[in-house]
């Protein structure tokens, strides 16, 4: 802009930044011309200022750095006018952190001048508002579901490897009493076979809940067993696992069963990779790049 200027003539060069106030233009100079970085006195004065006019003369490091500052610095009376602004100038974690914010303490954002003067004159800001932490509330509540469905698929893959270690091929660590290094799974199975064992409303009408419920768990085993059958291999010693493998192979299991069987599985692989010890050469090369990474100096 200056070269144009000074190529029309006329022996002087002005250019007019309008809209904003004039020591924040003159903060944005001084970061064009003089500094690579955004001080914090700087930020917290002009930093919406900062971020305008970065995005109207397209400097890409500096609107990142202005927008960065601007969503540590919000508060729940800018949200709102903060909203505003990232969406006219194309500010995705702006807007993210305002919907954040939202969501975290809508009561204080709807007490803000923002949020009433979005009720009487701009509707739409105030259904996007209203949206967003709509759309925060459905993801949080999805994530907590999802953990614990993960929770749960692997208490059951703890399950099946706990039956492992109860009949394992040696009878007297199979029936040697609880120690210390036996794990809560493994007792609480012990306790139901030994109600399995005992209980007499097994076989009566209705049956018993904590009966079916160890069945159930014999029935996944069997599922998730990859133990061969073959004669010369040694065979599973869980109780029913060659039972259930005939019947499944006779008989289809539902959809939802088979669902169950590969989420299990997919727990237990994972867990098994979790506990798996890393070998000293990896774990020392590892070492040595993150010493030497420039992300590793940065942090």
């Amino acid at each position: 802009m200056i070269d144009r200027a000074w190529r029309g003539g006329g022996g002087g060069c002005a250019i007019r930044i309008l809209g904003v106030p004039s020591d924040a233009v003159l903060a944005f100079l001084r970061l064009l011309y003089a500094s690579s970085r955004v001080e914090e006195e700087v930020a917290a004065a002009h930093g919406p200022q900062l971020l305008a006019l970065a995005h109207a003369y397209r400097v890409g490091w500096l609107k990142r750095a202005a927008e960065a500052a601007v969503a540590a610095r919000l508060t729940p009376d800018r949200a709102v006018d903060m909203l505003k602004l990232a969406g006219l100038l194309d500010a995705p974690r702006l807007r993210a952190a305002c919907a954040r914010l939202a969501a975290k303490d809508l009561a204080a954002v709807e007490a803000s001048d923002g949020w009433r003067f979005a009720r009487r004159h701009d509707p739409a800001l105030e259904m996007e508002l209203l949206q967003m932490v709509e759309d925060a509330a459905w993801r949080r509540a999805r994530w907590a579901k999802e953990r614990a469905s993960q929770e749960a698929y692997g208490q059951l893959a703890e399950a099946m490897d706990s039956l492992d270690r109860i009949f394992a091929a040696d009878d007297t660590a199979a029936e040697a009493p609880s120690s210390t290094s036996t794990t809560e799974c493994e007792q609480g199975l012990r306790l139901l076979m030994r109600h399995f064992a005992t209980c007499a409303r097994r076989a009566a009408p209705g049956g018993c809940a904590r009966c079916r419920r160890l069945l159930q768990l014999f029935r996944l085993h069997a599922s998730v067993c990859d133990r061969p059958e073959h004669e010369h291999d040694q065979p599973c010693r869980v109780p029913l696992c060659s039972n259930f493998k005939a019947r499944m192979q006779a008989e289809k299991a539902d959809k939802t069963w088979r669902l169950l069987v590969k989420k299990v599985t997919r727990a237990r692989a994972m867990a098994g990779l979790a506990d798996r010890r890393v070998p000293e050469i990896v774990a020392m090369s590892w070492a040595r790049y993150n010493s030497g990474s420039k992300w590793a100096k940065l942090g």
